[in-house]
């Protein structure tokens, strides 16, 4: 299964809707990184409402994606994110203090707005 990359004028928008599997989460960091490369988006808002619980593996995919994206220029604001999501990411010591989060994807993109200077 592929995740679904949608470009918005100079942004990304990635809305998973569904709970992810190893291979699934290796393919969406090589699809996003490709499409960040291709497109030269300025920021990528990955919205996560959908997930309601991650393991070790997909949660170290997500922080391994944000730093990829930020090496090439390429702001990430995630949203949506549930508590055991969050709990997960601070237990695994994946922390993302410089990482904006919104409570959804439309506040996301004001949130990326912003952190772009626009």
């Amino acid at each position: 299964m592929r995740i679904p990359i949608l470009k918005l004028h100079n942004y990304l928008l990635v809305s998973i809707q569904t709970e992810i599997d190893d291979q699934t989460a290796i393919r969406f960091q090589e699809d996003l990184l490709a499409k960040i490369h291709k497109t030269g988006a300025s920021g990528v808002v990955i919205d996560l409402t959908s997930v309601a619980i991650i393991d070790s593996f997909i949660a170290k995919v997500l922080g391994d994606v944000v730093s990829m994206s930020d090496l090439m220029g390429t702001r990430v604001v995630l949203t949506g994110i549930q508590p055991a999501v969050a709990m997960t990411l601070i237990d695994l010591g994946i922390h993302m203090q410089n990482v904006p989060t919104a409570l959804d994807l439309e506040q996301g993109l004001v949130k990326l707005h912003q952190e772009l200077g626009g």
